[in-house]
């Protein structure tokens, strides 16, 4: 009766649910990559010893390698979505959102790309002189995505602003339209603080700022976690 409980549980439903698709498994991944990359660090700076430190180098290097050949293909995706926010003129009629979403995509597709250039290097398959370079341009792509994002959520906070500031609260339609806005801005509140986040990574690796590993790692593993519960709630 109890494992019947556990079984057939609405949770462990979802929870199939969740794993099932490549985002969720991608998501938890990157939870433990990150983790580790900012455990890793706290060892080092707290003198832990090399036996210590290895277990988690390792998660971060292998799960970091696991996610890179998952994301092989994704490109071809985001350039679809950057030409169908082109064209979208009617289904976003804000200049802003729409040239923030084409840049946010190009941004993405570009990254991958290259991305996807580095992996029978990453593998050693194929070692290639080129390699560092494909790298750090995916990363200047993928900057160019993420600060894309933050444009179009400090601007949809800004727009949401100015909504509220016309709402009546004292009628019906007016409370409908304040709890909608509320809503609204939470989850732009979230993306935003989600960018800002995995602008770290990008940034810190080209040099662009001084962010340590720790840092990074940790900032990392809160993006990470938003990308879960993203991710949980659509699965729902």
């Amino acid at each position: 009766m109890v494992a019947d409980a556990v079984v057939y549980h609405p949770t462990v439903a979802h929870y199939l649910k969740f794993v099932a698709t490549t985002v969720g498994r991608d998501k938890l991944l990157r939870t433990l990559q990150y983790f580790s990359r900012f455990y890793a660090w706290y060892l080092y700076r707290t003198n832990g010893t090399k036996a210590e430190v290895a277990p988690y180098e390792a998660i971060k290097k292998q799960f970091g390698l696991a996610r890179k050949l998952l994301r092989v293909g994704k490109n071809v995706e985001h350039f679809k979505a950057a030409a169908q926010a082109a064209d979208n003129k009617a289904g976003v009629p804000d200049a802003v959102l729409r040239y923030a979403a084409v840049g946010r995509q190009l941004g993405y597709a570009g990254y991958l790309t290259f991305d996807a250039a580095t992996v029978l290097d990453s593998l050693g398959v194929r070692k290639w002189e080129g390699a560092k370079r494909a790298q750090r341009e995916a990363y200047r792509f993928w900057a160019m995505g993420l600060l894309c994002s933050v444009v179009a959520q400090v601007y949809t906070l800004y727009r949401l602003r100015e909504r509220e500031a016309k709402v009546d609260k004292k009628e019906g339609e007016g409370v409908v339209e304040s709890k909608r806005i509320v809503l609204e801005r939470a989850a732009s509140q979230l993306q935003l603080l989600s960018d800002l986040c995995d602008l770290t990574v990008p940034t810190a690796a080209l040099g662009w700022v001084g962010f340590d590993d720790g840092f990074v790692g940790l900032a990392g593993t809160v993006s990470s976690l938003i990308g879960v519960y993203s991710q949980w709630k659509k699965t729902a």
